[in-house]
């Protein structure tokens, strides 16, 4: 199947099957091809076509839309800062946006004019040059930015798409027929397994704006929102990242309800998830299922679904190919494309950095990260050396060790310089947030020993060794209030 041969072929078939619905409002197959045609001439000059907005109908047409004219789309999330929009429109020469925000597209002072409408999106235009990019790019997807400046991943459609079958293909059985879209559609998550995968079924895809499904910004969320969200849409499916259940689960606990029992299927990714957070879930009756992938592999790699209930990240998908060498998760799929603006080619075969497993039943087991990478509930790619030098920026911390993994936030045990109070290392804590989006700032902090090569702590040439320091402080840091910084979660 080539890209999205299929909607013509529904729409021929059942051009009355409502496949995306937001409020009252279904756009049906026959409507949805017309309107992916006209939007197709409309792009045809178009190189690179850039989309920051909320959740809706029309994010989708225009993702299916640039599929269908041959135009790269590079989906923008809203959690980016100023700095880092910039850096990805100017690495990918993004000559087109569509956008709800273009306020903040203007102020970045970059080029861009508006020129006109669709679908309650501003369309904004610029002139400037093209940059290379790997043949048979279609999708830009930029990772959260685990350094800062965030990391292009160019993606073949076709690869893409050879996962959303596989998706398919692995839940083929259970009765899903309407999928709530929780996350934000410029994740790649939501949109192969969230989109694509529904679509490709003949589901009906619910694209409520991400406010009404409890999200508070990019750092805060409302279960009680999202419960009845689940609750009036009558979704069967949906896709969320640990954090969010974490508090779905915590939510119901308190409350004494039970989710809607149209539900038949939560897939969970982006982060590690703890056992005992799936086996609460389902006591409660959330069916939730863990799967495992990365944006390399165009999304999904493995998924788990009713049946499967140990702690595992499943069987890979049909479209993945996963070896194990030297401990570490080798991933072969023909999504990647290769690194914008890299020397470094694609190829079919990805080192994760992932060390894990496989059962007797062929289910993978992850062990952890062969790099310091942190990845918090919310799914968000962190490196901690980038937190660690917007610290050490500041004359008043001597030293830093940045902690998080799994959590929601972020925490920090930092060293003070001599006489330095810790209501003047708090001053340095807010003046380095103010530096980082909101997901990789600092939420708490103890005050620490110095790190020498005496006590442990670091290496000979006082490098700190992370994990000493954090097994060291940890209990420390556990019994921390979490300050204004941290992401807030409504009960």
């Amino acid at each position: 199947m080539t890209r999205f041969s299929w909607l013509t072929e529904l729409a021929a078939t059942d051009p009355e099957q409502a496949l995306l619905i937001s409020g009252t409002r279904q756009w049906r197959a026959a409507e949805i091809r017309g309107e992916l045609l006209g939007l197709k001439e409309r792009l045809a000059t178009c190189r690179v076509l850039g989309v920051l907005a909320d959740n809706s109908p029309a994010w989708v047409l225009a993702d299916l839309a640039a599929h269908e004219a041959g135009v790269v789309h590079l989906p923008l999330p809203g959690f980016f800062s100023a700095g880092q929009l910039r850096h990805a429109l100017e690495q990918t020469a993004a000559d087109v946006i569509l956008t709800d925000q273009p306020e903040r597209i203007g102020a970045l002072d970059i080029g861009f004019a508006i020129i006109g409408h669709w679908q309650g999106l501003t369309w904004m235009q610029r002139v400037v040059e093209p940059v290379a990019l790997p043949a048979g790019t279609a999708k830009i997807s930029f990772t959260s930015g685990s350094t800062g400046a965030p990391k292009g991943v160019c993606l073949d459609g076709d690869g893409l798409i050879d996962t959303a079958l596989a998706v398919r293909e692995r839940l083929s059985d259970l009765p899903l027929r309407r999928h709530l879209a929780v996350l934000p559609l410029a994740l790649l998550l939501e949109n192969v397994a969230g989109i694509y995968a529904p679509l490709l079924r003949g589901m009906a895809v619910h694209l409520p704006p991400l406010h009404e499904l409890g999200w508070r910004g990019m750092a805060g969320f409302d279960p009680g929102v999202l419960d009845a969200a689940a609750r009036r849409t009558d979704a069967s499916s949906m896709i969320l990242v640990p954090e969010l259940l974490k508090a779905w689960t915590a939510f119901l606990n308190i409350s004494g309800s039970r989710p809607s029992a149209a539900l038949s299927f939560v897939a969970v990714g982006g982060a590690r998830v703890a056992s005992e957070l799936l086996d609460e879930a389902r006591q409660l009756g959330i069916p939730a299922y863990q799967g495992y992938g990365l944006t390399e592999g165009g999304s999904v790699l493995t998924l788990n679904r009713p049946g499967d209930d140990a702690d595992d990240v499943g069987r890979p998908l049909q479209h993945a190919q996963i070896s194990i060498a030297a401990g570490e998760v080798i991933v072969e799929t023909r999504a990647f494309l290769g690194y914008l603006g890299s020397e470094r080619g694609g190829g079919r075969q990805f080192a994760t950095g992932d060390l894990g497993e496989f059962d007797a039943q062929g289910h993978l087991h992850l062990a952890g990260r062969r790099k310091n990478l942190l990845i918090t509930s919310w799914g968000r790619n962190i490196s901690p050396e980038w937190p660690e030098a917007a610290l050490l920026a500041d004359p008043r911390i001597f030293q830093a060790v940045v902690v998080g993994d799994g959590q929601a936030a972020l925490s920090a045990i930092l060293v003070p310089m001599p006489g330095v109070s810790p209501s003047a290392i708090d001053l340095a804590v807010k003046g380095a947030n103010e530096t980082l989006p909101d997901y990789a700032r600092i939420a708490r902090w103890i005050p620490g020993e110095a790190f020498t090569a005496a006590n442990g702590l670091a290496t000979g040439n006082g490098r700190p060794i992370r994990d000493r320091v954090a097994e060291r402080y940890s209990s420390a840091i556990t019994a921390l209030e979490p300050n204004e910084e941290c992401p807030d979660v409504v009960l």
